[in-house]
């Protein structure tokens, strides 16, 4: 027993020093969230959640770290509500980097972008210019016109400034308070995630790296929901 106890201890360790992840929403299948739905069926808590889904190429993990969703959503937002998304405060940042937070409407398969955070996620301004590496928050509203929905993915991605070539991904499950309809949106950027997709390369204090990947060489998509009062 002692040595099963120092193992999870070991774990939750490992997972406070590794990346980034949320804590707010809940991630799937989150050893850390003070309050999380019950796991599915053969499923169990993943201590790796921080780690990359995609490195230098290759594909380490599908989108969202596991393809089964909560079976019961974790949070009820509202269209318009603003929100404000936490990471745990430790983790290795790697410089910044450009981050999306989306929704899918889908199980995950299409992603609308709600918010960007781009060149310096997590600093509070250019690290060469003294920023500081000191966010772990981020609040935005949602579009107003966000259709409503008993369950939806929450995506946060991202692409790390300095290190390797890494793409970072965690999902929550949520319900979304609204009418029935649609939004259109910029597709969320997936990069460094395997063939088929584009290399960002390290950006070398230029935070202009790969930033037409998420302004200018881009798509738009559109997500239906078929509504939802809670």
């Amino acid at each position: 027993m002692l040595f099963k106890t120092t193992l999870s201890l070991l774990a939750l360790a490992t997972a406070a020093l590794g990346h980034m992840q949320i804590s707010y929403p809940c991630p799937r299948y989150s050893p850390h969230c003070a309050t999380r739905p019950t796991l599915p069926p053969g499923e169990s808590i993943d201590y790796n959640l921080s780690s990359p889904i995609g490195s230098n190429g290759t594909i380490l993990a599908p989108i969202c770290h596991h393809n089964t969703p909560w079976p019961q959503v974790n949070e009820v937002w509202t269209a318009g509500q603003s929100l404000t998304v936490k990471f745990y405060p430790s983790g290795t940042t790697h410089s910044g980097g450009h981050c999306e937070f989306s929704i899918s409407y889908d199980g995950g398969n299409t992603f609308v972008v709600l918010n960007q955070q781009l060149k310096y996620c997590f600093f509070d301004g250019p690290p060469s210019q003294g920023g500081t590496d000191s966010v772990r928050s981020y609040t935005f509203n949602l579009p107003a016109n966000l259709p409503g929905t008993d369950h939806a993915v929450f995506a946060f991605t991202w692409v790390n400034a300095v290190g390797n070539r890494e793409f970072y991904n965690q999902c929550a499950d949520v319900a979304i308070k609204g009418s029935a309809g649609s939004y259109t949106g910029k597709k969320v950027t997936i990069a460094n995630y395997g063939p088929g997709y584009p290399v960002i390369p390290e950006f070398l204090g230029n935070y202009n790296t790969g930033l037409e990947y998420y302004t200018s060489n881009t798509t738009s998509v559109t997500v239906t929901g078929p509504g939802y009062s809670g």
